[in-house]
Protein backbone atom coordinates (compact mmCIF):
# COMPACT_ATOMS: atom_id res chain seq x y z
CA UNK A 1 0.00 0.00 0.00
CA UNK A 2 2.86 2.40 0.75
CA UNK A 3 4.37 1.71 -2.68
CA UNK A 4 1.14 2.73 -4.38
CA UNK A 5 1.10 6.03 -2.49
CA UNK A 6 4.67 6.75 -3.53
CA UNK A 7 3.69 6.17 -7.15
CA UNK A 8 0.87 8.72 -7.11
CA UNK A 9 2.54 11.46 -5.06
CA UNK A 10 4.95 12.48 -7.86
CA UNK A 11 4.27 16.22 -8.31
CA UNK A 12 2.75 17.14 -11.68
CA UNK A 13 4.99 18.69 -14.32
CA UNK A 14 4.40 22.27 -15.37
CA UNK A 15 2.81 21.36 -18.70
CA UNK A 16 1.28 18.01 -17.70
CA UNK A 17 -2.12 17.05 -19.03
CA UNK A 18 -3.49 17.11 -15.49
CA UNK A 19 -2.33 20.67 -14.90
CA UNK A 20 -3.67 21.69 -18.31
CA UNK A 21 -7.02 20.22 -17.32
CA UNK A 22 -6.94 22.23 -14.08
CA UNK A 23 -6.16 25.39 -16.04
CA UNK A 24 -9.00 24.75 -18.49
CA UNK A 25 -11.40 24.17 -15.58
CA UNK A 26 -10.14 27.33 -13.86
CA UNK A 27 -10.95 29.49 -16.88
CA UNK A 28 -14.15 27.55 -17.46
CA UNK A 29 -15.46 28.33 -13.99
CA UNK A 30 -14.27 31.91 -14.36
CA UNK A 31 -16.52 32.12 -17.41
CA UNK A 32 -19.31 30.29 -15.57
CA UNK A 33 -19.36 32.79 -12.71
CA UNK A 34 -19.03 35.67 -15.11
CA UNK A 35 -22.19 34.38 -16.80
CA UNK A 36 -23.82 33.96 -13.41
CA UNK A 37 -22.94 37.32 -11.87
CA UNK A 38 -23.27 39.64 -14.87
CA UNK A 39 -26.93 40.36 -14.14
CA UNK A 40 -26.11 41.46 -10.57
CA UNK A 41 -24.24 44.56 -11.77
CA UNK A 42 -26.15 45.03 -15.02
CA UNK A 43 -29.37 45.12 -12.97
CA UNK A 44 -28.23 48.42 -11.47
CA UNK A 45 -27.97 49.91 -14.96
CA UNK A 46 -31.13 48.20 -16.25
CA UNK A 47 -33.35 49.75 -13.58
CA UNK A 48 -31.38 52.95 -12.92
CA UNK A 49 -33.39 55.98 -13.96
CA UNK A 50 -30.47 58.43 -14.00
CA UNK A 51 -28.74 59.66 -17.12
CA UNK A 52 -25.16 58.99 -16.03
CA UNK A 53 -24.72 56.33 -18.68
CA UNK A 54 -26.21 58.49 -21.39
CA UNK A 55 -23.88 61.35 -20.60
CA UNK A 56 -20.82 59.12 -20.86
CA UNK A 57 -21.78 57.98 -24.34
CA UNK A 58 -24.06 60.41 -26.07
CA UNK A 59 -24.19 58.51 -29.35
CA UNK A 60 -25.76 55.52 -27.66
CA UNK A 61 -28.42 57.53 -25.86
CA UNK A 62 -29.50 59.56 -28.91
CA UNK A 63 -29.23 57.17 -31.84
CA UNK A 64 -29.68 53.82 -30.09
CA UNK A 65 -31.54 54.37 -26.80
CA UNK A 66 -30.82 51.67 -24.23
CA UNK A 67 -34.00 50.38 -22.56
CA UNK A 68 -34.57 50.86 -18.84
CA UNK A 69 -37.09 48.96 -16.73
CA UNK A 70 -39.16 49.94 -13.71
CA UNK A 71 -38.73 46.70 -11.74
CA UNK A 72 -39.31 46.98 -7.99
CA UNK A 73 -37.05 45.28 -5.41
CA UNK A 74 -39.29 42.19 -5.30
CA UNK A 75 -39.08 41.72 -9.07
CA UNK A 76 -35.33 42.26 -9.00
CA UNK A 77 -34.95 39.66 -6.27
CA UNK A 78 -36.98 37.15 -8.29
CA UNK A 79 -34.89 37.79 -11.42
CA UNK A 80 -31.62 37.49 -9.51
CA UNK A 81 -32.77 34.22 -7.97
CA UNK A 82 -34.27 32.81 -11.18
CA UNK A 83 -30.96 31.24 -12.21
CA UNK A 84 -31.01 28.96 -9.19
CA UNK A 85 -34.51 27.66 -9.88
CA UNK A 86 -33.13 25.96 -12.97
CA UNK A 87 -29.80 25.16 -11.32
CA UNK A 88 -31.54 22.93 -8.79
CA UNK A 89 -32.89 20.41 -11.27
CA UNK A 90 -29.75 19.29 -13.10
CA UNK A 91 -27.39 18.75 -10.17
CA UNK A 92 -28.21 15.09 -9.45
CA UNK A 93 -28.79 14.03 -13.09
CA UNK A 94 -25.61 15.87 -14.08
CA UNK A 95 -23.59 14.07 -11.43
CA UNK A 96 -24.95 10.65 -12.34
CA UNK A 97 -24.59 11.07 -16.10
CA UNK A 98 -21.10 12.57 -15.74
CA UNK A 99 -20.00 9.63 -13.62
CA UNK A 100 -21.51 7.15 -16.05
CA UNK A 101 -20.62 8.65 -19.44
CA UNK A 102 -17.82 11.12 -18.66
CA UNK A 103 -17.83 14.72 -17.49
CA UNK A 104 -16.21 16.60 -20.37
CA UNK A 105 -19.36 16.64 -22.52
CA UNK A 106 -21.55 17.86 -19.67
CA UNK A 107 -19.13 20.48 -18.37
CA UNK A 108 -18.40 21.87 -21.83
CA UNK A 109 -22.01 21.59 -22.96
CA UNK A 110 -23.30 23.24 -19.80
CA UNK A 111 -21.04 26.26 -20.27
CA UNK A 112 -21.76 26.46 -23.99
CA UNK A 113 -25.53 26.25 -23.51
CA UNK A 114 -25.48 28.92 -20.80
CA UNK A 115 -23.31 31.17 -22.98
CA UNK A 116 -25.66 30.89 -25.95
CA UNK A 117 -28.66 31.70 -23.75
CA UNK A 118 -26.79 34.67 -22.25
CA UNK A 119 -26.58 36.19 -25.73
CA UNK A 120 -30.40 36.29 -25.73
CA UNK A 121 -30.68 38.19 -22.43
CA UNK A 122 -31.28 41.69 -23.93
CA UNK A 123 -34.04 40.31 -26.16
CA UNK A 124 -35.75 38.49 -23.29
CA UNK A 125 -35.59 41.62 -21.10
CA UNK A 126 -37.36 43.60 -23.82
CA UNK A 127 -40.08 40.97 -23.96
CA UNK A 128 -40.72 41.31 -20.23
CA UNK A 129 -39.63 40.22 -16.75
CA UNK A 130 -41.34 36.83 -17.12
CA UNK A 131 -39.31 36.06 -20.24
CA UNK A 132 -36.10 37.11 -18.53
CA UNK A 133 -36.98 34.96 -15.51
CA UNK A 134 -37.53 31.95 -17.78
CA UNK A 135 -34.27 32.56 -19.64
CA UNK A 136 -32.25 32.84 -16.43
CA UNK A 137 -33.86 29.66 -15.13
CA UNK A 138 -32.86 27.89 -18.36
CA UNK A 139 -29.30 29.18 -17.94
CA UNK A 140 -29.24 27.67 -14.46
CA UNK A 141 -30.63 24.45 -15.88
CA UNK A 142 -27.72 24.24 -18.30
CA UNK A 143 -25.06 25.31 -15.83
CA UNK A 144 -26.21 22.96 -13.08
CA UNK A 145 -24.25 20.05 -14.53
CA UNK A 146 -20.87 21.81 -14.46
CA UNK A 147 -19.77 21.27 -10.85
CA UNK A 148 -20.85 17.60 -10.70
CA UNK A 149 -19.08 17.06 -14.02
CA UNK A 150 -15.90 18.62 -12.62
CA UNK A 151 -16.02 16.33 -9.59
CA UNK A 152 -16.63 13.27 -11.77
CA UNK A 153 -13.62 14.15 -13.94
CA UNK A 154 -11.30 14.72 -10.99
CA UNK A 155 -12.36 11.38 -9.55
CA UNK A 156 -10.59 9.90 -12.62
CA UNK A 157 -7.73 12.38 -12.96
CA UNK A 158 -6.58 13.55 -9.49
CA UNK A 159 -4.10 11.51 -7.39
CA UNK A 160 -5.18 11.30 -3.71
CA UNK A 161 -2.50 13.66 -2.41
CA UNK A 162 -3.12 16.22 -5.16
CA UNK A 163 -6.90 16.38 -4.95
CA UNK A 164 -7.21 19.48 -2.79
CA UNK A 165 -4.59 21.34 -4.84
CA UNK A 166 -6.07 20.52 -8.24
CA UNK A 167 -9.70 20.87 -7.22
CA UNK A 168 -9.35 24.11 -5.29
CA UNK A 169 -7.31 25.65 -8.11
CA UNK A 170 -9.85 24.69 -10.76
CA UNK A 171 -12.79 25.64 -8.54
CA UNK A 172 -11.13 28.95 -7.61
CA UNK A 173 -11.90 30.07 -11.13
CA UNK A 174 -15.37 30.90 -9.79
CA UNK A 175 -14.04 33.56 -7.38
CA UNK A 176 -11.59 34.80 -9.99
CA UNK A 177 -14.46 35.05 -12.49
CA UNK A 178 -16.57 37.03 -10.04
CA UNK A 179 -13.58 39.26 -9.25
CA UNK A 180 -12.98 40.02 -12.93
CA UNK A 181 -16.61 40.10 -14.04
CA UNK A 182 -17.91 42.58 -11.48
CA UNK A 183 -15.67 45.55 -12.36
CA UNK A 184 -15.57 44.58 -16.04
CA UNK A 185 -19.35 44.46 -16.13
CA UNK A 186 -19.53 47.92 -14.60
CA UNK A 187 -17.01 49.25 -17.12
CA UNK A 188 -18.90 47.73 -20.07
CA UNK A 189 -22.23 49.04 -18.77
CA UNK A 190 -20.81 52.53 -18.52
CA UNK A 191 -18.94 52.45 -21.84
CA UNK A 192 -21.12 50.40 -24.19
CA UNK A 193 -24.43 49.94 -22.39
CA UNK A 194 -25.73 47.01 -20.38
CA UNK A 195 -26.70 44.80 -23.39
CA UNK A 196 -23.00 44.59 -24.33
CA UNK A 197 -22.33 42.86 -21.00
CA UNK A 198 -24.33 39.82 -22.04
CA UNK A 199 -22.93 39.75 -25.58
CA UNK A 200 -19.33 39.82 -24.33
CA UNK A 201 -19.89 37.24 -21.57
CA UNK A 202 -21.78 34.93 -23.90
CA UNK A 203 -19.08 35.25 -26.57
CA UNK A 204 -16.35 34.42 -24.03
CA UNK A 205 -18.23 31.28 -23.00
CA UNK A 206 -18.59 30.10 -26.59
CA UNK A 207 -14.88 30.68 -27.26
CA UNK A 208 -13.87 28.74 -24.15
CA UNK A 209 -16.10 25.82 -25.18
CA UNK A 210 -14.27 25.49 -28.51
CA UNK A 211 -10.92 25.02 -26.75
CA UNK A 212 -12.48 22.69 -24.17
CA UNK A 213 -13.86 20.22 -26.70
CA UNK A 214 -10.56 20.22 -28.63
CA UNK A 215 -8.17 19.78 -25.69
CA UNK A 216 -9.99 17.75 -23.02
CA UNK A 217 -10.81 14.06 -22.61
CA UNK A 218 -12.92 12.32 -19.98
CA UNK A 219 -10.09 10.23 -18.55
CA UNK A 220 -6.35 9.61 -18.98
CA UNK A 221 -6.94 6.39 -20.94
CA UNK A 222 -8.67 8.21 -23.79
CA UNK A 223 -6.48 11.31 -23.95
CA UNK A 224 -4.51 11.42 -27.24
CA UNK A 225 -1.51 13.35 -25.86
CA UNK A 226 -0.87 11.58 -22.56
CA UNK A 227 1.64 8.80 -21.84
CA UNK A 228 0.69 5.16 -22.31
CA UNK A 229 0.49 4.52 -18.56
CA UNK A 230 -3.03 3.44 -17.84
CA UNK A 231 -5.15 4.37 -14.88
CA UNK A 232 -8.03 2.48 -13.42
CA UNK A 233 -11.32 3.43 -14.96
CA UNK A 234 -14.15 3.55 -12.44
CA UNK A 235 -17.64 2.84 -13.67
CA UNK A 236 -20.38 3.81 -11.27
CA UNK A 237 -23.12 1.61 -12.65
CA UNK A 238 -24.92 1.25 -9.32
CA UNK A 239 -25.12 4.25 -7.02
CA UNK A 240 -26.07 3.48 -3.38
CA UNK A 241 -28.57 6.33 -3.15
CA UNK A 242 -30.30 5.12 0.03
CA UNK A 243 -26.99 4.58 1.79
CA UNK A 244 -25.96 8.09 0.79
CA UNK A 245 -29.16 9.71 1.99
CA UNK A 246 -29.03 7.93 5.36
CA UNK A 247 -25.32 8.61 5.81
CA UNK A 248 -24.50 11.12 8.55
CA UNK A 249 -21.25 12.23 6.84
CA UNK A 250 -23.25 13.05 3.70
CA UNK A 251 -25.60 15.28 5.67
CA UNK A 252 -22.53 16.74 7.36
CA UNK A 253 -21.64 18.01 3.88
CA UNK A 254 -25.16 19.02 2.81
CA UNK A 255 -26.04 21.19 5.82
CA UNK A 256 -22.79 23.21 6.00
CA UNK A 257 -22.78 23.62 2.22
CA UNK A 258 -26.29 25.07 2.37
CA UNK A 259 -25.18 27.38 5.17
CA UNK A 260 -22.02 28.50 3.40
CA UNK A 261 -23.90 29.04 0.14
CA UNK A 262 -26.45 31.24 1.90
CA UNK A 263 -23.92 33.95 2.71
CA UNK A 264 -21.97 33.42 -0.54
CA UNK A 265 -24.98 33.85 -2.81
CA UNK A 266 -26.42 36.63 -0.69
CA UNK A 267 -23.30 38.64 -1.49
CA UNK A 268 -22.93 37.38 -5.06
CA UNK A 269 -26.43 38.38 -6.11
CA UNK A 270 -27.15 41.36 -3.85
CA UNK A 271 -23.85 43.05 -2.98
CA UNK A 272 -24.04 45.56 -5.88
CA UNK A 273 -27.53 46.56 -4.71
CA UNK A 274 -26.24 47.06 -1.14
CA UNK A 275 -23.38 49.19 -2.45
CA UNK A 276 -25.90 51.29 -4.38
CA UNK A 277 -28.78 51.72 -1.91
CA UNK A 278 -26.92 51.86 1.43
CA UNK A 279 -23.35 52.97 0.71
CA UNK A 280 -24.35 55.13 -2.30
CA UNK A 281 -21.35 54.29 -4.50
CA UNK A 282 -21.63 55.19 -8.17
CA UNK A 283 -21.73 52.42 -10.77
CA UNK A 284 -17.97 52.32 -11.36
CA UNK A 285 -17.12 52.31 -7.64
CA UNK A 286 -19.92 49.83 -7.04
CA UNK A 287 -18.66 47.25 -9.52
CA UNK A 288 -15.01 47.57 -8.40
CA UNK A 289 -15.66 47.42 -4.65
CA UNK A 290 -18.15 44.56 -5.09
CA UNK A 291 -15.32 42.59 -6.68
CA UNK A 292 -12.80 43.03 -3.85
CA UNK A 293 -14.25 40.29 -1.61
CA UNK A 294 -13.95 37.81 -4.48
CA UNK A 295 -10.32 38.72 -5.10
CA UNK A 296 -9.57 37.80 -1.50
CA UNK A 297 -11.74 34.68 -1.76
CA UNK A 298 -9.91 33.57 -4.89
CA UNK A 299 -6.45 34.05 -3.39
CA UNK A 300 -7.25 32.37 -0.09
CA UNK A 301 -9.07 29.44 -1.70
CA UNK A 302 -6.05 28.62 -3.87
CA UNK A 303 -3.71 29.02 -0.91
CA UNK A 304 -5.91 26.83 1.27
CA UNK A 305 -5.60 23.96 -1.21
CA UNK A 306 -1.81 24.11 -1.17
CA UNK A 307 -1.73 24.37 2.63
CA UNK A 308 -4.17 21.48 3.10
CA UNK A 309 -2.17 19.18 0.82
CA UNK A 310 1.08 20.12 2.58
CA UNK A 311 -0.41 19.19 5.95
CA UNK A 312 -1.46 15.82 4.56
CA UNK A 313 1.81 15.16 2.74
CA UNK A 314 3.80 15.80 5.92
CA UNK A 315 1.32 13.65 7.89
CA UNK A 316 0.86 16.43 10.43
CA UNK A 317 -2.93 16.00 10.49
CA UNK A 318 -5.47 13.46 9.32
CA UNK A 319 -7.84 14.15 6.43
CA UNK A 320 -10.70 14.52 8.90
CA UNK A 321 -8.80 17.07 11.00
CA UNK A 322 -7.78 19.09 7.94
CA UNK A 323 -11.32 19.22 6.56
CA UNK A 324 -12.80 20.22 9.94
CA UNK A 325 -10.22 22.93 10.65
CA UNK A 326 -10.51 24.48 7.20
CA UNK A 327 -14.31 24.33 7.28
CA UNK A 328 -14.46 25.98 10.70
CA UNK A 329 -12.13 28.75 9.58
CA UNK A 330 -14.07 29.14 6.33
CA UNK A 331 -17.57 29.30 7.84
CA UNK A 332 -17.41 30.44 11.46
CA UNK A 333 -14.83 33.23 11.24
CA UNK A 334 -16.53 34.87 8.20
CA UNK A 335 -19.72 34.91 10.27
CA UNK A 336 -17.99 37.16 12.80
CA UNK A 337 -17.20 39.75 10.11
CA UNK A 338 -20.68 39.48 8.58
CA UNK A 339 -22.09 40.19 12.02
CA UNK A 340 -19.84 43.24 12.22
CA UNK A 341 -21.07 44.53 8.84
CA UNK A 342 -24.52 44.91 10.36
CA UNK A 343 -23.15 47.53 12.76
CA UNK A 344 -21.31 49.63 10.18
CA UNK A 345 -24.35 51.64 9.12
CA UNK A 346 -23.42 53.81 6.13
CA UNK A 347 -19.64 53.58 6.60
CA UNK A 348 -18.42 52.35 3.24
CA UNK A 349 -14.81 51.81 4.38
CA UNK A 350 -15.76 49.58 7.32
CA UNK A 351 -18.38 47.67 5.36
CA UNK A 352 -16.06 46.87 2.44
CA UNK A 353 -13.22 45.97 4.83
CA UNK A 354 -15.34 43.55 6.86
CA UNK A 355 -16.86 42.00 3.72
CA UNK A 356 -13.39 41.50 2.24
CA UNK A 357 -12.09 39.83 5.41
CA UNK A 358 -15.19 37.65 5.54
CA UNK A 359 -14.78 36.47 1.95
CA UNK A 360 -11.03 35.92 2.39
CA UNK A 361 -11.57 33.59 5.34
CA UNK A 362 -14.41 31.90 3.50
CA UNK A 363 -11.81 30.76 0.95
CA UNK A 364 -10.50 28.25 3.51
CA UNK A 365 -13.70 26.23 3.19
CA UNK A 366 -12.68 25.41 -0.40
CA UNK A 367 -10.23 22.87 1.06
CA UNK A 368 -12.78 21.77 3.67
CA UNK A 369 -16.38 20.72 3.29
CA UNK A 370 -16.60 21.71 -0.39
CA UNK A 371 -14.29 18.87 -1.50
CA UNK A 372 -15.26 16.39 1.22
CA UNK A 373 -17.35 14.34 -1.23
CA UNK A 374 -14.25 12.86 -2.85
CA UNK A 375 -12.86 11.93 0.59
CA UNK A 376 -15.81 9.91 1.83
CA UNK A 377 -16.88 8.42 -1.53
CA UNK A 378 -14.29 8.66 -4.36
CA UNK A 379 -16.22 6.20 -6.54
CA UNK A 380 -19.40 8.27 -6.42
CA UNK A 381 -17.90 11.73 -6.11
CA UNK A 382 -19.75 13.16 -9.12
CA UNK A 383 -23.15 11.85 -8.06
CA UNK A 384 -22.58 12.83 -4.44
CA UNK A 385 -21.61 16.37 -5.40
CA UNK A 386 -24.78 16.56 -7.48
CA UNK A 387 -26.83 15.63 -4.41
CA UNK A 388 -25.04 17.96 -2.00
CA UNK A 389 -24.96 20.84 -4.46
CA UNK A 390 -28.67 20.44 -5.19
CA UNK A 391 -29.42 21.05 -1.54
CA UNK A 392 -26.82 23.81 -1.51
CA UNK A 393 -28.54 25.63 -4.34
CA UNK A 394 -31.71 25.96 -2.26
CA UNK A 395 -29.83 28.81 -0.60
CA UNK A 396 -29.20 30.32 -4.03
CA UNK A 397 -32.93 30.32 -4.71
CA UNK A 398 -34.06 31.63 -1.34
CA UNK A 399 -31.31 34.11 -0.41
CA UNK A 400 -32.05 36.78 -3.07
CA UNK A 401 -35.78 36.51 -2.41
CA UNK A 402 -35.30 36.89 1.35
CA UNK A 403 -33.00 39.86 0.73
CA UNK A 404 -35.67 41.45 -1.45
CA UNK A 405 -38.26 41.15 1.32
CA UNK A 406 -35.98 42.17 4.20
CA UNK A 407 -34.57 45.26 2.50
CA UNK A 408 -37.84 47.07 2.04
CA UNK A 409 -36.65 48.98 5.15
CA UNK A 410 -33.20 49.78 3.79
CA UNK A 411 -30.82 50.27 6.76
CA UNK A 412 -32.54 47.94 9.24
CA UNK A 413 -33.28 45.43 6.51
CA UNK A 414 -29.66 45.09 5.37
CA UNK A 415 -28.55 44.74 8.99
CA UNK A 416 -30.90 41.78 9.33
CA UNK A 417 -29.58 40.35 6.04
CA UNK A 418 -26.01 40.26 7.35
CA UNK A 419 -27.00 38.98 10.78
CA UNK A 420 -29.04 36.18 9.24
CA UNK A 421 -26.13 35.20 6.97
CA UNK A 422 -23.74 35.21 9.94
CA UNK A 423 -25.99 32.97 12.02
CA UNK A 424 -26.56 30.49 9.22
CA UNK A 425 -22.84 30.30 8.41
CA UNK A 426 -21.84 29.78 12.05
CA UNK A 427 -24.38 26.99 12.44
CA UNK A 428 -22.94 25.22 9.39
CA UNK A 429 -19.42 25.38 10.85
CA UNK A 430 -20.49 23.88 14.17
CA UNK A 431 -22.55 21.16 12.46
CA UNK A 432 -19.59 20.03 10.33
CA UNK A 433 -17.13 20.03 13.24
CA UNK A 434 -19.46 17.68 15.13
CA UNK A 435 -20.51 15.30 12.36
CA UNK A 436 -17.98 15.65 9.50
CA UNK A 437 -15.33 13.07 8.57
CA UNK A 438 -12.66 12.45 5.96
CA UNK A 439 -12.83 8.65 6.02
CA UNK A 440 -14.12 6.58 3.10
CA UNK A 441 -17.57 5.24 3.97
CA UNK A 442 -18.34 1.52 3.88
CA UNK A 443 -20.92 1.92 1.10
CA UNK A 444 -18.33 3.64 -1.09
CA UNK A 445 -15.53 1.07 -0.80
CA UNK A 446 -14.44 -1.12 -3.69
CA UNK A 447 -14.00 -4.86 -3.20
CA UNK A 448 -10.21 -4.39 -3.26
CA UNK A 449 -10.37 -1.73 -0.54
CA UNK A 450 -12.61 -3.93 1.60
CA UNK A 451 -10.25 -6.90 1.21
CA UNK A 452 -7.27 -4.69 2.13
CA UNK A 453 -9.03 -3.56 5.32
CA UNK A 454 -9.78 -7.17 6.25
CA UNK A 455 -6.15 -8.25 5.78
CA UNK A 456 -4.87 -5.21 7.65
Amino acid sequence: QKNVLVCVTVPPKCCSVRCNLAAMMFFGFAVVYGLRVNLSVAMVAMVNGTNDQSSSNGNISIECPIPRYSWDSKTQGMLLGAFFFGYLFTQIPGGYLSGRFGGSLFLGGGVLGTAVLTLLTPLSAQLGAKWLFALRALEGFGEGVTLPAMMAMWARWAPPLERARLMTFSGAGSSFGAFVALPLTGFICRSLGWPAVFYSCGGAGCLWAVFWFILVSDEPRTHPRISDREKHYIINSIVPVLSMLFSVPVWAIIIPQMCGNWSYYTLLTSLPTYMDTVLHFDLQQNSFLSALPYLSDWLFSVGSGVLADNLLERELLSVTAVRKIFTFIGLFLPAVFLLAVGFTGCSGVLAVTFLTFSSALEGFSAAGVYINQIDIAPRYAGTLLGITNTFGMISGVLAPIVVGYLTRDVITGWRHVFWLSAGVSAFGAIFYVIFGTGKIQSWARTDEESDTDIHN
